[in-house]
C-alpha cells in the first residue's frame, strides 16, 4: 500500500491515551519529554494531532480555553510540534490553520519561539509582548520582604479564583482547580487576612517551574518566589513578563539566569485581557 501524503492524513482530537506519543514527539524535537505537563494540558485543554502511518505522531498541539461554561473568551495555543522527519513540509501550518478555524471567533494567544514566530505571523498573529525564561538555583539573601506567605488550603480556592479572574481577565477555573494535585507547592500571600497573591511550583523533569505567579506588587512576587525556593532543592524555572524589570533584575541577582525569550502573540485581539501589572508569570507558556 502506498504511504498517504501528509496533506491527506486526518487531524484528530488527542486524549490521555496519546500521552506517550506526545512525549515522544517532544523528545524527537530535542525538547524534554515533560509528561507531567502534557498530562495537564491534555485533560484541561484540547489536544489536536496527526497520526503517522509508521507509528507515533506527525504533529501535535494543545489549546486551553478560558471563559464561561457557555463560551470561550480566550484560547491559548501551545506545544506546537512537528516530527523532525516531517519538518518544513507545511504540516505545522496546516495544523495551526485547523485550530484557528476550529476556534472560530474566540481570541487566541500563544508564546512563540524565534523559530516559530514567522509561521504565526503569516497566519495573522501579532506580537504584543515578550517573556524572559529564567533558570537556576535560587540563592537566598537580601532584605526581608515583609509580606506574609503560607501554604494554600482548600478554603483559599474561592478567593484565589476570584483574584485570578480579576488579574488574568477571564475565568480559568478548570485549570486553577487542578493546581493542588498538579503542583508540589501552592502558596498564597496575605495582607490583613486578604489574599493578595498566589503561586505554585510544579515538577518538570529535574526543575520546579514557578507559575502561575499572581501578585499585588513586585515585593509580593519576590516573597512568593522566595517562599517556594525555601522548600525545594531543585533549580527553579519561570517565564516573566519583560515589563517586570525589577523582578527580573532581582531574580537574576538571586541566581536565576536568562535562558531564552519568547514573543507573546495574539489573534483576534490587540492585547491580552486583565491586569499585566499583577500578572508576573504564566502557569506554563503552553497555556498562556
Amino acid at each position: 500500500m502506498p504511504t498517504p501524503s501528509l496533506a491527506a492524513l486526518p487531524i484528530r482530537r488527542l486524549t490521555l491515551r496519546d500521552l506517550t506519543a506526545c512525549a515522544d514527539l517532544s523528545e524527537d524535537r530535542g525538547w524534554q519529554r515533560e509528561e507531567h505537563k502534557w498530562g495537564l494540558l491534555l485533560t484541561a485543554g484540547k489536544g489536536y494531532g496527526i497520526d503517522d502511518p509508521d507509528g507515533g505522531l506527525v504533529a501535535a498541539c494543545v489549546v486551553t480555553e478560558y471563559g464561561s461554561w457557555q463560551r470561550s473568551d480566550l484560547g491559548a495555543i501551545g506545544m506546537v510540534l512537528v516530527a523532525g522527519r516531517h519538518a518544513r513540509r507545511g504540516v505545522g501550518r496546516r495544523l495551526m490553520q485547523h485550530v484557528v478555524a476550529a476556534m472560530g471567533t474566540t481570541p487566541l494567544t500563544l508564546h512563540a519561539t524565534p523559530y516559530g514566530r514567522p509561521l504565526y505571523e503569516e497566519l495573522g498573529f501579532k506580537v504584543t509582548g515578550r517573556a524572559e525564561m529564567l533558570l537556576g538555583h535560587f540563592v537566598p539573601g537580601g532584605p526581608e520582604h515583609g509580606v506574609a506567605t503560607r501554604a494554600a488550603t482548600a478554603e483559599d480556592l474561592p478567593s484565589m479564583l476570584c483574584l485570578d479572574e480579576e488579574v488574568f481577565g477571564v475565568d480559568r477555573t478548570p485549570l486553577i482547580t487542578r493546581l493542588p494535585a498538579f503542583a508540589d507547592q501552592l502558596r498564597v500571600a496575605e495582607d490583613g487576612g486578604r489574599i493578595i497573591g498566589y503561586t505554585a511550583a510544579w515538577p518538570n523533569m529535574d526543575t520546579h517551574v514557578v507559575g502561575p505567579l499572581i501578585a499585588r506588587d513586585t515585593e509580593t512576587a519576590k516573597a512568593l518566589i522566595t517562599s517556594l525556593a525555601d522548600r525545594t532543592d531543585r533549580p527553579l524555572r519561570t517565564d516573566i513578563d519583560v515589563r517586570h524589570e525589577e523582578l527580573l533584575a532581582w531574580a537574576k541577582a538571586r541566581g536565576l539566569a536568562s535562558v531564552a525569550f519568547n514573543s507573546v502573540m495574539t489573534y483576534g485581539i490587540t492585547d491580552l485581557p486583565g491586569d499585566w501589572t499583577r500578572r508576573f508569570a504564566p502557569l506554563t507558556v503552553a497555556a498562556g
